[in-house]
């Protein structure tokens, strides 16, 4: 009979010393989020990843997109072109994000009424104390 290996246990991210907790770190940023979700619908520009999330600065897009790079969730092309143009997609292991994320963004969406409403019944109740 064959010896099997023991399958790796899975990381336990309560303990504080656990590297997976850099990954939720990074998936958690609204702005992350945000980028990979715009990416999600293929290979886009950074002006237009600037137009397309509100509110986000040029600093922060470029921040988030690098450490999104650095983490193999982005890929970055630069088309070496007189005039700078540099085109960002997701990478497989972003793909393999992307269900995950989209579903949060519907989420999101579906229930931001009920969010603002026990947000707005909370603070109500705080003024009354």
């Amino acid at each position: 009979m064959a010896h099997r290996p023991e399958p790796a246990s899975m990381p336990d991210v309560f303990d504080e010393t656990c590297s997976a907790r850099h990954a939720l770190e990074l998936v958690a940023s609204k702005w992350s989020v945000l980028i990979l979700s715009a990416l999600a619908g293929g290979p886009t520009r950074n002006a237009e990843l600037l137009c397309r999330i509100g509110g986000i600065s040029q600093k922060m897009l470029a921040q988030t997109l690098r450490d999104l790079e650095r983490n193999g969730l982005v890929l970055r092309q630069d088309f070496h072109t007189a005039r700078p143009c540099v085109e960002y997609r997701l990478s497989p292991l972003g793909e393999s994000l992307s269900e995950t994320l989209t579903a949060l963004d519907r989420w999101a969406g579906h229930n931001f009424p009920a969010l603002d409403a026990a947000r707005d019944r909370y603070d109500a109740e705080l003024k009354e104390r």
